[in-house]
């Protein structure tokens, strides 16, 4: 079998969507004639996870150049934040990264938890701004 024709013969016939679709016969679809309503595998879920994680780590180092020079828990906590929010809203957080920008981490905490993201995401703000004070894992 040649997978490359495979491949090629399958998005001509399905086209490729890379926005959600209803198809013809009443399907949620996606991709090349992916159907949705049977769901994902565990394995594309943590693929899709992987791609997203990459993304997060550009748009960073894109629009926070130095973000990677805390601590791996730190970093930790705005990736966490930049997959949740996306670069624009995270940008927006000027007195948090302020603060970062001179390792004040406990205000940092503050500015955190001082925001519209946090009493939306309540007890996940929780954890992350501790994490960012602490420069430490949560106990199990």
């Amino acid at each position: 079998m040649n997978n490359d024709r495979l491949r090629a013969s399958l998005e001509l016939h399905e086209g490729i969507s890379l926005k959600p679709y209803t198809d013809t016969t009443g399907h949620l679809t996606i991709g090349i004639g992916k159907n949705l309503d049977a769901g994902i595998t565990i394995e594309q879920a943590y693929r899709l996870l992987e791609d997203d994680i990459a993304a997060c780590l550009k748009e960073l180092d894109r629009y926070q150049p130095g973000w990677q020079r805390h601590n791996d828990v730190r970093q930790n906590v705005l990736i966490e934040m930049q997959f949740n929010l996306g670069a624009p809203r995270l940008g927006m957080f000027h007195k948090m990264w302020a603060a970062l920008s001179t390792q004040d981490y406990k205000e940092a905490a503050v500015q955190m938890i001082d925001s519209r993201w946090a009493r939306q995401v309540k007890q996940r703000a929780i954890t992350l701004a501790e994490m960012m004070r602490t420069g430490e894992w949560p106990e199990k």
